[in-house]
């Protein structure tokens, strides 16, 4: 974990999420000499981070990689070969986030545990790649003078939100330090404070992207939708329908999903447009309760499903929904309903359930 390489890398095929079918979604140039600035993408591999590459890339800028594969997965990357760099490292290796910062015109830090079954199981270590990772992220940013920062948010950062749709300008909240659900929403709030205040006096430009419920092909295991095609190919064998489907809570909690393409079409806008120390939320107006995500996945199967309530997660929030109005003032408007994109990442999770999760 703190040893580094850098090549100019490619890493497996890497299912594109276009139309929520697999695909390519990267016709950058060839090598590494594309025109464009200069990008570092901490946690590059992952979910989330490899869509930014294969973008980035896709619009002839040039890319480094910084990423362990702890939770990312190199192979998501393979179709861009010999198209970025990429070091091998641990984010909270000061000498290996240096490296990575050498030359680099714009930090785009997505280096985090996600998948909420890591902020109940593992809080220490959800908590320690946060901080020690902004930390030499900012530090490093700083000593090789790189102008811009974009720092990767999250719609936890306000757990239960008093108004929804929620704006940019509604306070943060950790309502309970004793519940580790909310290690990972304090990572987040910690990374922004400290990142807009270093703006201040270190960076040209400084943005914060909270990202609300972004799904797509090959996100992971570790969530909603992930879980309900695994846990519904499991009950395929109940031997009468409507089939008993539980859940955490009544169904009735809501989420605004947004498709990974529109996703990375909101966070080019805000490398592009955002505003100095400027903080923009990039979701969908859908509110969509989660029994409707389960009636969709249900669908896939053929089979009719019948919601069997559970106690609710601890910590969870009853209703999400962001105000996007920052991100429309941009140009950004999705283009993906949950009813059109879902379809296809419910399919590509049956078609690979036997893979195993480190094939994921």
């Amino acid at each position: 974990m703190g040893v580094e390489t850098i090549v100019a890398c490619g890493a497996g095929r890497a299912a594109s999420n276009a139309g929520a079918d697999p695909g390519g979604d990267g016709d950058g140039r060839q090598g590494l000499d594309v025109s464009g600035r200069m990008y570092l993408v901490t946690g590059g591999t992952g979910f989330l981070g490899s869509a930014l590459v294969k973008r980035l890339v896709g619009e002839g800028h040039r890319v480094r990689v910084l990423d362990d594969n702890s939770r990312g997965r190199a192979s998501r990357l393979r179709d861009l070969e010999g198209r970025f760099e990429y070091v091998e490292g641990d984010i909270r290796d000061p000498a290996v986030v240096e490296r990575a910062c050498e030359g680099i015109e714009i930090v785009c830090h997505l280096a985090f545990i996600n998948g909420t079954e890591f902020f109940y199981t593992k809080p220490d270590f959800v908590l320690d790649v946060a901080l020690k990772g902004i930390t030499n992220v900012l530090e490093s940013s700083i000593r090789h003078r790189v102008p811009e920062l974009l720092v990767m948010s999250s719609s936890e950062v306000y757990q239960t939100p008093p108004v929804v749709p929620t704006d940019e300008s509604v306070a943060l909240s950790i309502p309970d330090p004793l519940n580790p659900r909310y290690s990972y929403a304090a990572g987040k709030i910690i990374s922004e404070i400290v990142a807009l205040n270093y703006g201040r006096d270190h960076f040209k430009r400084v943005t914060i992207v909270r990202p609300h419920n972004v799904y797509g092909l090959d996100m992971g295991r570790e969530h909603v939708i992930p879980q309900f095609v695994a846990r519904l190919k499991a009950l395929q064998q109940h031997p009468t329908d409507p089939i008993p489907f539980p859940i955490q809570g009544t169904g009735r909690q809501t989420r605004s999903f947004v498709f990974v393409d529109d996703f990375i079409d909101g966070v080019m806008l805000v490398l592009e447009r955002g505003e100095h120390r400027g903080i923009y939320h990039v979701g969908t107006l859908e509110e969509v309760p989660i029994e409707a995500v389960a009636a969709i996945v249900a669908e896939h199967f053929g089979r009719p499903i019948k919601i069997v309530p559970g106690p609710p997660a601890d910590g969870g929030a009853n209703r999400r929904c962001p105000d996007i109005t920052k991100m429309m003032k941009l140009g950004f408007q999705p283009k993906f309903s949950l009813r059109e994109a879902l379809p296809g990442v419910v399919r590509w999770y049956d078609e690979h359930a036997h893979l195993a999760p480190a094939q994921l």
